[in-house]
């Protein structure tokens, strides 16, 4: 085999090689529309279109929407987004409901040929008779009804002549096999429910486990890529094609993607939206692709992380940290440069002259030279942080004390001499000189400083809002821990502070604007900001305080 590729990889190539299905590519991405697509999902739209493009195939993408309780337009709409936000194109977009005629047909067909049976038993019932994985099940009483009764009963089904649960069709397989899943699986449930597409024209719908292979079938799917919880499913999916005699695709499973401190369960994503853990589906706290958009994250850095995630067989959980990594190198090389201030105190330069404005030069990007600079005002007024002051400091203190000097930057070195507090003794003020000659780029002062300070001049300062935020759970897995999920949710994930200045020229960011606070992390413009009130969330820490750097980690 070629070397360095993963073991689906090494299976597509074999493939083409031999001129398998005519050499032809067409893998499918089938996401069910009942919720978001979050962080695990775009290891499998990476892979799904990733492995067509690298052999010269194509990917379809279809909704799995076999289930018109939970699905709705507005979940179809956001996986479509999230697709092509993520870099990719599908070849034809399909619905399993497209299918609903040929599928009931090919249940039809099955039930002619003795391979299907109406069962009029309950739920219980049948979860009863299904036996245990030690022991073998029991044949249901309703399991040698003839073709005949079996063909009016399910034809009654369709016309909706029965309630909900009242008559299933299951497979005739095999109820003493070892895999569970070939205990003669349920084909079709009954669901008087309004279906996002087809409206109320179908009152029985096929299981996954029916509509998916025989939807692959359909479509000519050459590689039917599904994570690792659907290997036991395949000997059905394999059983199935063969006694209907249609298209033989093939399924080939690969480890999902789970990922630390949080939880990727859509029904618990679920729960977090509709009790108001989080503010929506793209709440960027959450794992959801549409959340990490949102948050700051691009489609590079998502990319880098699917790739370096790779492609295994065995389950592991990866450490959120790496995809942190990912997003700072793609941030540290592309997002421009700006100066907030998050809690403010007054600095006052005593002998900068008064009513005067100088313009000073920022670098918008010191990684890209072409990016150019940015214009700066300067004048005796500023804003620092208060955590960069400190009234007595402690030895090997480089920030701004009595007597101190730093370097405030692009701009002059500056030496603290004195300090105001209120009544509550509070600092309120912090006077300092400048040194003329000390200009950045132009530096003839000989004098040289170890701390430099980001700053922003007080009267050109616009109010901003930041958000800062952490991980929604204080537990690497919140899943595993006793009790429920939501106990361990953070208290401490969301910090808002409404109190921060920023320099002038992010005056006129936008939505998903991305920039790195000098000193502070990297942050873009939230959906909701509106003109003279901008929300800056920030994506991510400049340094990783976590974990250990992740440079050179293997996963």
């Amino acid at each position: 085999m070629e070397k360095g590729l993963n073991f689906l990889e090494e299976i597509v190539a074999e493939d083409v090689k031999n001129g398998k299905h005519g050499g032809r590519v067409l893998t499918r991405f089938p996401p069910e529309p009942n919720g978001y697509l979050h962080i695990g999902h775009s290891k499998s739209i990476c892979l799904n279109f990733g492995l067509a493009k690298q052999f010269g195939g194509k990917t379809n993408l279809r909704f799995d929407d076999t289930n018109p309780v939970t699905e709705d337009t507005e979940y179809v709409d956001s996986i479509k987004e999230d697709i092509k936000w993520l870099g990719f194109d599908w070849a034809n977009e399909f619905y399993a409901s497209d299918y609903f005629e040929q599928i009931y047909d090919f249940a039809c067909t099955l039930i002619k040929n003795g391979f299907a049976y109406v069962d009029d038993s309950s739920a219980e019932e049948i979860a009863a008779m299904k036996g245990t994985p030690t022991e073998p099940g029991k044949d249901s009483p309703y399991r040698n009804r003839s073709v005949e009764e079996n063909l009016g009963l399910f034809t009654r089904m369709r016309n909706g002549e029965f309630k909900d649960g009242e008559k299933v069709l299951r497979a005739k397989v095999d109820m003493a096999s070892p895999n569970m899943h070939l205990r003669d699986p349920l084909m079709y449930r009954i669901k008087h429910a309004h279906h996002h597409r087809t409206g109320d024209k179908w009152c029985i719908y096929p299981m996954y486990d029916f509509a998916h292979g025989q939807s692959d079938s359909i479509e000519q799917i050459t590689h039917s890529i599904c994570t690792l919880e659907f290997e036991v499913h395949r000997p059905l999916y394999e059983w199935f094609i063969e006694k209907l005699g249609i298209f033989p695709s093939h399924q080939y499973e690969f480890a999902r993607l789970n990922l630390n401190y949080t939880v990727m369960s859509k029904r618990k994503l679920l729960q977090l939206v509709n009790e108001k853990h989080v503010d929506g589906w793209d709440d960027p706290r959450m794992p959801t692709i549409s959340a990490l958009r949102r948050r700051g994250y691009t489609p590079e850095s998502i990319r880098e992380f699917a790739d370096r995630v790779g492609v295994a067989r065995r389950e592991n959980i990866i450490d959120v940290g790496l995809l942190e990594f990912c997003i700072r190198e793609d941030l540290n090389k592309n997002a421009l440069r700006a100066m907030v201030v998050m809690d403010p105190v007054k600095l006052i330069i005593d002998n900068y002259p008064a009513g005067q404005t100088e313009i000073l030069k920022g670098e918008n990007n010191p990684e890209k030279e072409d990016t150019g600079f940015r214009d700066l005002p300067f004048s005796r007024e500023l804003w620092i942080e208060r955590e960069d002051f400190k009234e007595v400091p402690e030895k090997k203190y480089f920030r701004l004390a009595p007597g101190l000097m730093v370097r405030l930057k692009s701009a002059y070195i500056i030496k603290c001499e004195s300090f105001e507090k209120d009544a509550s003794g509070k600092i309120t003020v912090i006077h300092c000189t400048y040194i003329p000659e000390s200009k950045s780029g132009n530096d003839t002062s000989g004098i040289n400083v170890k701390g430099t300070l980001h700053w922003v001049e007080a009267h050109h300062a616009i109010p901003v809002e930041v958000r800062l935020y952490e991980r929604l759970f204080k537990v690497e897995d919140p899943s595993s821990e006793e009790g429920n999920f939501k106990d361990y949710i953070n208290p401490n994930s969301l910090e808002i502070i409404s109190s921060a200045m920023a320099e002038p020229s992010l005056k006129t960011a936008s939505t998903g604007d991305k920039f790195q606070f000098l000193r502070k992390g990297y942050f873009c413009v939230d959906k909701n900001s509106i003109p003279g009130k901008l929300i800056f969330n920030r994506t991510v820490t400049l340094k990783d305080t976590w974990a250990k750097e992740m440079k050179g980690r293997l996963i």
